[in-house]
């Protein structure tokens, strides 16, 4: 990420565009305005599934080319970065067949053109600085959000940090951490999406 930052310095093109891909800077981001003072205490570098402009799908928001750091500056960057998000992705395409059957329904029951056939898929790389919460002072090092993806997958390290709450309507929030397990992934799910997608069953 050092790189990228410096990148930044010389390359303005380079800051996450309309179609949400490329780098974004520290306090970039406000996921919680209601509590916030600031942006989040992280950056990040956006990557989403390459699509050439001429694609009609391109039109799309989240859709189109991504923006790619200089190769002479990240050799084989771009690469090892495809390939991880390519692999990503199948991973949830089995996470979603496992789902599938346990509703009793066709295992690419998800993967259908009106489901999930082209998936919006993003990448998000992020570094947090390191700076402490203060929920009392409003700084933090992501506000609280829900995903907007049927499923994400987060690879953790050993730091610990992040927080769920299984009750956003409860008054007041009960927010319980989950401790990292380094080299371990961890998946959620949304119900909404679910409910959505399988009528409420």
């Amino acid at each position: 990420m050092e790189s990228v930052r410096n990148l930044w310095m010389k390359v303005e093109n380079l800051l996450r565009n309309e179609k949400h891909r490329s780098y974004t800077l520290v306090l970039g981001e406000l996921l919680d305005p209601t509590n916030q003072l600031h942006g989040d205490d992280k950056e990040g570098f956006y990557i989403c599934i390459e699509l050439p402009e001429d694609d009609p799908e391109a039109q799309r928001t989240f859709y189109g080319p991504n923006l790619w750091p200089d190769s002479d500056i990240l050799p084989g960057w771009r690469q090892t970065m495809e390939k991880y998000h390519q692999q990503a992705l199948e991973v949830v395409k089995n996470i979603a067949r496992f789902i599938s059957l346990s509703l009793d329904l066709d295992s690419y029951f998800f993967e259908r053109p009106e489901m999930l056939g082209n998936p919006i898929a993003i990448l998000r790389l992020l570094h947090y600085e390191g700076q402490i919460s203060y929920p009392l002072k409003g700084i933090y090092g992501a506000g609280a959000h829900s995903d907007h993806g049927f499923i994400t997958l987060l690879a953790t390290d050993n730091v610990s940090g992040l927080q769920i709450c299984k009750d956003k309507d409860a008054k007041p929030q009960v927010w319980e951490s989950v401790e990292p397990l380094k080299g371990k992934t961890i998946m959620s799910k949304r119900k909404q999406h679910l409910t959505l997608y399988t009528i409420g069953e």
